[in-house]
C-alpha cells in the first residue's frame, strides 16, 4: 500500500479548484441559452424550450456540485489516518527496541558485573517483559496497517472523484457552446444530462466500494481490541513483575547481598 500526503493534498486542491471551474461554467449556461433564445430567427416557443433545458441542466449541475461539496467534507480523513499510522509505527519501533533489549540473551552476554539472588530473579523474569513490549509493538503495527489501508482507500475514492469532475467540466464547456449556438441546444442538454447520470452512478459505485472496505475494517478493529485486552503478556492487566521487590539488600560489595558486584 502506498500513500503520499503531498500528492493527496495536491489532489484535493485540484478538486477544490475544479469545483470552482465547474460552478463558473454552469453559470455560463443560462446566459448562453438566453442569448440563443432571443435571436430573431428563433421562434418564441423554441426559445422557451431552450431556456427550460438550460434551467434543467443548471438544476442537475447544482445537485452534482453539492454532492461533490458533501463528499469533500471527509477529505482530511486520509491525511490524519496517514499521520496517525506514521506515529503508530514510531510506537512499534520503540516497543520492539525495548523487547529486543530485554531478552535474556542480551542481558547475560556479560555476566561478570552482578551476582546474587535478586540478579537471578530479575534475569529469570525478563522474558515476560520482552513479551509484553513485543505485544505493544504488535498492536501498534496492526493499528498502523489498518490506518494506512483506510488512507489508501480514501485516496482512491478521491482520485475517482477528480476524474469524474474533469469529465463534467469538459461536458459543461461543450454544453455552453451548444446552448450558445441555439441549433445544438438539445444536444448540449443531452450531453450534460447523460454525463450527470453516468458520473453520478460512478460516484455511487465508488462510495459503495469505499463503504464496503470500511465495513470490513470493522472486523480488523475487533481483532485489534482483542489484542489490546489480551492479558497473556500483562498479568492482571499490569506490566509483568520484575521479581525483585522483596530483595532490598543493596550492599553491593559484601559478596553475599541480594544485589552484589560479582568477584573477579
Amino acid at each position: 500500500m502506498d500513500f503520499s500526503k503531498a500528492q493527496f493534498q495536491a489532489l484535493i486542491d485540484d478538486i477544490t479548484s475544479g469545483l470552482g471551474d465547474f460552478s463558473n461554467h454552469l453559470n455560463d449556461i443560462v446566459p448562453a441559452a438566453t442569448a440563443a433564445a432571443n435571436r430573431w430567427y428563433v421562434p418564441p416557443e423554441v426559445g422557451e424550450i431552450i431556456v427550460s433545458m438550460a434551467n434543467k441542466v443548471i438544476e442537475v449541475g447544482k445537485s452534482l456540485l453539492q454532492l461533490f461539496i458533501d463528499v469533500l467534507k471527509g477529505a482530511a480523513a486520509p491525511i490524519f489516518m496517514f499521520s496517525d499510522a506514521w506515529r503508530w509505527m514510531d510506537v512499534r519501533g520503540s516497543a520492539t527496541g525495548i523487547a529486543s533489549a530485554l531478552t535474556e540473551q542480551h542481558l547475560v552476554v556479560d555476566n561478570s558485573d552482578w551476582s546474587g539472588k535478586a540478579r537471578d530473579a530479575y534475569v529469570g523474569s525478563v522474558s515476560s517483559h520482552s513479551d509484553a513490549a513485543a505485544r505493544i509493538g504488535s498492536v501498534a503495527s496492526s493499528t498502523s496497517n489498518c490506518l494506512i489501508g483506510c488512507a489508501v482507500a480514501g485516496s482512491g475514492f478521491y482520485i475517482t472523484l477528480a476524474v469524474v469532475l474533469a469529465k463534467l467540466i469538459t461536458a459543461t464547456i461543450t454544453a455552453v457552446a451548444a446552448f450558445g449556438s441555439g441549433v445544438f441546444s438539445p444536444a448540449g442538454a443531452a450531453l450534460i444530462l447523460e454525463e450527470a447520470g453516468v458520473n453520478t452512478a460512478i460516484i455511487g459505485t465508488a462510495l459503495t466500494a469505499l463503504g464496503a472496505f470500511l465495513a470490513a475494517q470493522t472486523g480488523t478493529m475487533i481483532v485489534l481490541h482483542g489484542e489490546a485486552v489480551d492479558a497473556t503478556s500483562f498479568p492482571g492487566g499490569k506490566w509483568p513483575s520484575s521479581n525483585t521487590s522483596t530483595f532490598n539488600d543493596a550492599t553491593v560489595t559484601d559478596g553475599d547481598a541480594d544485589w552484589s558486584l560479582a568477584g573477579d
